[in-house]
C-alpha cells in the first residue's frame, strides 16, 4: 500500500519512544511505501486533496533514522492510508486538518477517523461514560470551578485542550492559587477548563492501556517523578510493566465497541485505580514501551486492522 504520515517534523524524534515512527518501520517491514509531511504542508485546491512532502524510509539508527525523497506535492487521494499523527494541541489548526482529511473518504483510508478525532476529543470523550471516570467539570466560569473545589476539596485543574501534562495542577484543601491560576489561564486562552477529583491512586501510577480497533492489546504504568503530581512521560513519569486488572479490561469492554464504531483503530487510555480520565484518539503513545516490556508486536497488530479494514 502508498502510507502517507501526517506528523510533527521527524528530524528530532526520539527513536527509541516516538509511536509514529514504530508504525513507520513496521509499514516499511511488510512492504509498504511511505511518504512524510507535516501537516502546515495540507491543503486543499480544486477540490484536491494535497500535501507537499517527501518520500520516507526509516531505520532505527540514532541520527540517521529518516532518509527523504525530493520534496513534492501529491494528491492524497492517490494513497490507501493517511495516518493523523501530530501531536496536539487540539486547536482550530489540527480540526481544519481533519476537516479537510475528512474529504478523502472513501478512496483514502485516514487513520483514525478523522470525523471522530474532530469529535472525541480526549477528555470529552470520556464524559460518555460517567459510571467509568472520577467526578468532572468543565467550566469557564470561576464561580463553577470554585463551587466543583468546595464540594471535592483536592483537584487537579488543567486546560481542556492540553497535552503532554502540561499545565496541570493539583490544587488541595489548602491551596489558595485557585483565582490566580484561573486569571493565567483565561488571559491566554478562550477555551473551558477541565477540573477533576484528585485521584490518590495516581501515585502509584497513570496506567496507560493501548486498544487496537477496541480490543486491549496491553498496557504501561507511567509513575511519577518524586514530588510530581503529572506522570506523562515528557515531564519525567517513569514506565513500568504492569498487567491488565479485571476492571481494566470492564472499562475496555464498555469503550471498546464505540471506539472501533467510530474507526478509532489505535487508541490510549489512561486509567488510574479504577477511573478512567481520558481517552487518547489524536497521537496516542506508548507502542514502544509496552513492546519491550510485554513482547508483544503491537505495531502490527495495528497494521493488522488497517490492512483488514483495506479489505
Amino acid at each position: 500500500m502508498k502510507i502517507a504520515f501526517q506528523m510533527d517534523p521527524i528530524g528530532p524524534i526520539d527513536i527509541d519512544a516516538d509511536s509514529t515512527f514504530r508504525l513507520a518501520e513496521e509499514a516499511q517491514a511488510r512492504g509498504h511505501a511511505l511518504f512524510y509531511y507535516t501537516p502546515d504542508h495540507l491543503s486543499f485546491q480544486d477540490g484536491r486533496i494535497m500535501a507537499r512532502g517527501q518520500s520516507l524510509s526509516v531505520q532505527r539508527v540514532k541520527g540517521a533514522h529518516a532518509t527523504l525523497g525530493e520534496m513534492q506535492e501529491v494528491d492524497l487521494s492517490d494513497f490507501d492510508v493517511v495516518w493523523l499523527r501530530q501531536d496536539p494541541p487540539f486547536d482550530m489548526h489540527y480540526i481544519t486538518t481533519t476537516h479537510l482529511l475528512e474529504r478523502l473518504a472513501p478512496s483514502t483510508l485516514v487513520m483514525n477517523d478523522p470525523f471522530w478525532v474532530r469529535n472525541s476529543p480526549e477528555k470529552l470523550l470520556v464524559l460518555n461514560f460517567p459510571d467509568l471516570t472520577p467526578p468532572t467539570a468543565i467550566a469557564r466560569d470561576l464561580a463553577t470551578i470554585r463551587a466543583f473545589k468546595e464540594k471535592h476539596g483536592d483537584i487537579i485543574l488543567k486546560p481542556l485542550y492540553g497535552n503532554g501534562g502540561a499545565g496541570v495542577f493539583r490544587l488541595d484543601q489548602n491551596d489558595r492559587n485557585l483565582s490566580s491560576l484561573y486569571e493565567l489561564f483565561t488571559g491566554f486562552s478562550r477555551e473551558p477548563l477541565i477540573v477533576q477529583k484528585y485521584l490518590p491512586a495516581v501515585t502509584k501510577g497513570d496506567k496507560r492501556v493501548i486498544l487496537v480497533d477496541g480490543e486491549p492489546v496491553g498496557a504501561i504504568n507511567r509513575v511519577p517523578a518524586a514530588g510530581e503530581v503529572r506522570s506523562n512521560m515528557h515531564v519525567g513519569g517513569r514506565p513500568e510493566k504492569v498487567a491488565l486488572t479485571d476492571r481494566d479490561l470492564e472499562i475496555c469492554a464498555k469503550i471498546g465497541p464505540v471506539l472501533r464504531e467510530k474507526g478509532q483503530v489505535f487508541v490510549g487510555i489512561d486509567v488510574i485505580g479504577d477511573w478512567l480520565t481520558e481517552i487518547n484518539v489524536t497521537s496516542p503513545t506508548g507502542i514502544q514501551e509496552l513492546e519491550r516490556f510485554d513482547g508483544v508486536n503491537v505495531a502490527e497488530k495495528i497494521w493488522q486492522a488497517v490492512e483488514a479494514r483495506r479489505g
